[in-house]
């Protein structure tokens, strides 16, 4: 499934993203990501910098959701999708390390990467957006900005 360029601009205005996986005896789990992107047109690659259990996970379950979302707009996009964990052995490697390392300025280490190839996607939308229509992005940064104390 081909990458919009709407949902490539949430990833890149989402500041983390948070990936769910399952065990083998499917045992969820869900862990914040900072260092991420869309790679390509039809994947999300993931830094495994802190993540021995969604790395685990992943060995024993291909299946996966990462929801990537702008907090202050409070909308992003649900991906669904298969998961492999690529090693600094495989060919793709060091393309996909490049354009992580672009965004820690080589600060954190990573030694494996998550690459999602996406098969669905759903959007995310606040509920203020549904219960109030005439809600607009800026109103709901302006709104969000107050709760959150920024």
């Amino acid at each position: 499934m081909k990458l919009t360029a709407e949902i490539k601009d949430s990833i890149n205005t989402s500041v983390l993203c948070w990936l769910a996986t399952s065990s083998a005896e499917n045992v969820p789990n869900v862990s914040p990501k900072e260092i991420f992107s869309y790679f390509e047109n039809d994947s999300i690659i993931v830094a495994n910098i802190a993540s021995p259990q969604t790395v685990r996970n992943i060995k024993q379950n291909k299946n996966v959701c990462i929801s990537c979302i702008d907090i202050l707009k409070q909308k992003g996009f649900q991906l669904k999708g298969t998961a492999e964990i690529i090693e600094k052995s495989s060919s793709e490697f060091s393309k996909m390390e490049n354009v992580l390392n672009t965004m820690t300025e080589g600060k954190f280490p990573f030694a494996t990467i998550t690459k999602i190839k996406v098969n669905d996607t759903k959007p995310i939308i606040a509920p203020k957006y549904l219960l109030y229509p005439d809600t607009t992005e800026a109103e709901q940064v302006e709104s969000a900005k107050k709760a959150y104390g920024v």
